[in-house]
């Protein structure tokens, strides 16, 4: 599979990465361009053997500038349905390299489009994150159920969110919120027992209670 290579486009890479606070160097290939640029790529890399795209995905993932990670995640997502769980294990190191919010939530989506696509196992995709020494991880135990519906475990969903309930971590705590709000789409009621039933801090509860009325 030959090799993706994005331009560098200076004017547009110095405010990206300062929108990310500087962490990681970009190429300054917005999204719209990014996915244009892809395409054949990721439409090539379905001929690829499971061993071939996963090293496909480990060369990107380590490259330098921020588009790579982004392009590497997208490879797996497009092939998702073709991995089993122990390719899906494969890509855990990945999780914890060049980490920040992006690419976390871009990897929680890999791995939530699996287990959708193969319920049965989603307490032992939940248990690669769940109560892991990196909050990144614990974040994906968080929001792994998102947009689940009716589907979500919500034994799993209280397991994870109580595990980090007093976390000090903002990231943490936007997820707890996040996935109350998501939830209480489908099933208010639950949501707003579980809030009333614990102490939430201020930011998950005000993400959390979004869309339902709490009792005064």
């Amino acid at each position: 599979m030959n090799a993706l290579i994005f331009p560098y486009q200076p004017e547009i890479a110095e405010p990206m990465a300062r929108y990310m606070k500087d962490l990681f160097p970009f190429c300054g290939v917005k999204k719209p361009q990014r996915a244009l640029l892809e395409r054949p790529f990721l439409k090539e890399s379905t001929m690829l053997s499971i061993e071939e795209l996963i090293q496909e995905i480990f060369r990107n993932y380590r490259m330098n500038e921020r588009e790579y990670q982004y392009y590497a995640i997208d490879l797996a997502q497009k092939n998702i349905l073709r991995f089993s769980l122990a390719d899906l294990a494969a890509l855990l190191p990945l999780l914890g390299e060049k980490t920040w919010w992006d690419s976390i939530d871009a990897w929680r989506k890999v791995f939530s489009t699996w287990v959708l696509a193969h319920p049965a196992e989603l307490e032992q995709v939940y248990r690669f994150f769940y109560q892991h020494e990196n909050f990144w991880y614990r974040r994906v135990a968080i929001n792994l159920q998102l947009m689940f519906k009716e589907s979500t475990d919500t034994e799993l969903l209280a397991q994870a969110i109580l595990a980090d309930l007093t976390t000090d971590e903002f990231f943490i705590q936007k997820a707890i919120g996040w996935a109350l709000r998501d939830y209480s789409k489908v099933n208010p009621d639950w949501v707003r027992d579980f809030i009333q039933q614990h102490s939430f801090s201020k930011l998950a509860l005000r993400e959390g209670s979004k869309y339902i009325k709490m009792e005064r």
